[in-house]
């Protein structure tokens, strides 16, 4: 279990430059060793998937079909000791490390299936005008902490079903999960189709500015996708960028407090919080703030906060020291300005990374809890008495991941949810996403989509096949 090793054109290979410790967050302690990459092994990396790629672009839709529904056959039979790793490295309850396994099954399943359609643009007497979709070589996937083995899975799978070699570089925070999950993959395509790297630092801008790299696909932060951006100008690499988010929910006047407020704690805290598009403002309407404040911190309270791995559990730690310490900070710096904490709010006194989930009221626009992302277990609630005032507010962030509109007038609902400037808006429901609905942000959250047929395509460069039909005499 513990013998982990970075795979490179086929073959299992230790760090050159070593190793280092991937700390169990419940106990703030190392549990395992990673190997530490080197940026020769990482060249080596990109020019065992070149040469893949000459013949896996040419491998057939059922070829890769069938790959693909091996790797998810196995993927299903080693969900169990999968989602204990995830538990490990991340912090996350078991039962919700099953699902993030289960989950990367359904989208292999969905991506085995998926097909790139030839598209017909004319046809007539003189000429016949196709659009074809060819795969663009080899792929970097660049991954974060929250959820390591499901964006990977997101990022590498597509890649391969359109036909490109891929070089993973998993977050060294989380980089376990990844590794066995390339392992996995490495059973069913042939060598150097898929690669790994793993290390500590100094391979995202190798990365970037790689010559042999053709695309890359990053899920983090937005400064570090503005830096990818930047690096990757020199063969002006295809960008996938799913950055940061602050989405915003607007729950509409009138809107029962009981008929939602499951579902709203269900969407702040999903993974304890550490999710791109989980819901990080919630705007009230001032009728209903206290009811609704109360409904969330009764919920908050009712939380069994522990080890992923203990019975009972279902609100794991944040992931490490860096993110509970933001965290706390803009806590602090909200009860500074005034802010009531009604429940959670301080550490837990206790081995690892525990913070109780905190809904936080009396806060407003301009406030840091509010304006920046928290990306962990605190929801500010904020009164508004105007929609269009809430709307506005919503819209005033530099981000534009998700936001929801919450309400019984789903006409009203919608309405304002057209109004929101985000990539994804929800209605009565939120980070609700799916293999086959296209996904992806707007303004400072990054651009491109992943998932659906819009995000398989984001894999491949068109080709415009121009025939004249009167052959040369």
């Amino acid at each position: 279990m513990n013998d982990f090793r970075m795979l490179i054109d086929g073959a299992r290979v230790a760090g050159e430059s070593g190793s280092f410790d991937v700390i169990n967050p419940a106990t703030g302690a190392a549990f395992a060793q990673c190997p530490a990459g080197s940026l020769a092994q990482l060249n080596q990396a990109v020019d065992a998937a070149g040469n893949a790629f000459k013949q896996w672009k040419h491998s057939t839709h059922e070829d890769r079909c069938k790959r693909l529904h091996a790797i998810a056959d196995d993927l299903e039979r080693e969900a169990a000791e999968l989602a204990r790793l995830i538990v490990q490295e991340q912090g996350k309850p078991l039962a919700l490390a099953m699902s993030e396994v289960m989950g990367s099954v359904v989208w292999t399943r969905y991506s085995a299936e998926q097909e790139i359609p030839v598209e017909l643009v004319e046809d007539n007497a003189n000429q016949r005008i196709e659009l074809h979709r060819k795969p663009l070589g080899v792929v970097a996937s660049i991954t974060p902490w929250n959820w390591p083995f499901m964006i990977a899975v997101w990022h590498i799978i597509p890649a391969l079903r359109a036909g490109n070699c891929v070089v993973s570089k998993p977050s060294s925070l989380t980089p376990l999960s990844t590794l066995r999950l390339v392992e996995i993959i490495a059973r069913h395509v042939p060598k150097g189709v898929i690669n790994i790297v793993t290390g500590e630092r100094g391979f995202g801008g190798a990365i970037a500015t790689h010559p042999n790299i053709n695309k890359i696909v990053f899920t983090g932060s937005t400064p570090t996708g503005q830096s990818v951006m930047r690096a990757a100008a020199g063969n002006l690499k295809r960008l996938t960028l799913e950055l940061g988010g602050n989405d915003a929910a607007i729950v509409l006047p009138g809107t029962p407090v009981e008929a939602v407020v499951e579902d709203i704690f269900k969407a702040a805290f999903l993974n304890m919080g550490q999710t791109c598009s989980a819901l990080k403002r919630l705007y009230v309407h001032e009728s209903q703030y206290d009811a609704f404040a109360e409904a969330l911190a009764a919920i908050a309270r009712r939380q069994v906060v522990g080890d992923g791995l203990e019975p009972g559990t279902d609100f794991g730690p944040v992931q490490n020291l860096d993110q509970l310490e933001l965290v706390s900070a803009l806590v602090e710096d909200a009860r500074a300005q005034g802010a009531r904490v009604l429940t959670g709010g301080v550490r837990l006194d206790r081995p690892g990374f525990f913070y109780p989930p905190t809904i936080v009221t009396g806060v407003t626009d301009g406030q840091r809890l509010v304006d920046e992302e928290q990306f962990g277990p605190v929801l500010p609630v904020i009164a508004y008495s105007d929609v269009k005032d809430a709307l506005r507010r919503a819209n005033a962030s530099d981000m534009g991941l998700g936001g929801s509109v919450w309400g019984t007038d789903l006409e009203q609902a919608q309405a304002v949810a057209g109004e929101l400037e985000s990539g994804v808006a929800w209605v009565n429901c939120h980070a609700q996403i799916q293999p086959n609905t296209p996904f992806g942000g707007s303004k400072l959250s990054g651009f491109g989509v992943e998932f659906g047929l819009e995000g398989l395509l984001e894999f491949t460069a068109q080709q415009l096949k121009f025939v004249r039909k009167a052959a040369p005499q």
